[in-house]
């Protein structure tokens, strides 16, 4: 009797000794991209319709690993808008961005300046490489991480930056010209429409943290969703560029977009 019972608790324990020997699978291991920088801008905008132009006010992004689902650095700024300085109410409302918050802000040409040299820190330290960087060198090195950017919908690059910057004849990274719209990659994936980023983190039992309209918390949710397709087997690929953005939507058009 005891040699059986011993016999059955050694390889009761030869069985989890197993099991917890095998390596945990990583997030994103079949993955092109070692990190993607996730971006959600929250810009000017008023309940009734006009043709206000869409100023940032303000710049989130959030470097997210691949391989391990987590957030390895921020980057986060407040935006004077300059073409209309005064927030509306509504805005206020629906982003939570006060009057005094974007008053001591800064500039967007500054803050591109700033998002630059967080970049470039990222390569120096990090080994972050982008795909048109990479065109015009070797194969990437054992030390180099393949990065793009990745956004839910085209709206923040493909219109709100992208036309903010022609206006104001502001200089922006090249690396911005092309990303993942992750609400049409989740469509393709999962084969359904999501509705809004909130209603995709809910299809997938995923509770959202933190404000919705909050472009640092919009960020983090979005990369937490990115992360979850990944480890459903989703591979990211770029998915637009701005090449392939030829008509203006008009502001009303833009913010649904977004949506």
């Amino acid at each position: 009797f005891f040699n059986l019972t011993l016999c059955r608790e050694l390889g009761l324990l030869q069985r989890r000794n197993q099991s917890s020997s095998v390596p945990k699978k990583t997030v994103g291991s079949n993955q092109i991209f070692s990190y993607l920088i996730v971006i959600d801008f929250e810009s000017t905008c008023w309940r009734e319709k006009n043709n206000y132009n869409q100023e940032i006010i303000e710049f989130p992004a959030v470097l997210l690993n691949t391989r391990t689902g987590e957030i390895d650095s921020e980057f986060h700024n407040y935006v004077q808008p300059q073409e209309h300085p005064v927030l509306s109410e509504f805005c206020t409302e629906l982003t939570g961005i006060t009057q005094i918050q974007v008053e001591a802000g800064i500039p967007l040409h500054i803050c591109l300046s700033q998002f630059n040299r967080w970049l470039q820190t990222l390569q120096h330290t990090m080994g972050v490489v982008f795909p048109n960087e990479q065109r015009n060198t070797s194969a990437p090195s054992a030390t180099e991480n393949m990065c793009t950017f990745l956004t839910w919908s085209d709206w923040d690059l493909g219109v709100c930056l992208q036309y903010e910057c022609k206006r104001k004849q502001l200089h922006k990274p090249d690396v911005l010209n092309s990303w993942i719209d992750l609400r049409s990659t989740y469509r393709l994936f999962y084969s359904r429409k999501p509705k809004g980023l909130n209603g995709a983190l809910q299809d997938l039992g995923i509770q959202f943290s933190g404000r919705e309209h909050s472009g640092l918390d919009d960020s983090r949710n979005t990369a937490r969703l990115a992360a979850r397709m990944m480890s459903d087997g989703c591979v990211m690929r770029i998915t637009r560029s701005l090449q392939s953005v030829s008509v203006r939507p008009t502001v009303t058009e833009g913010f649904l977009l977004k949506l």
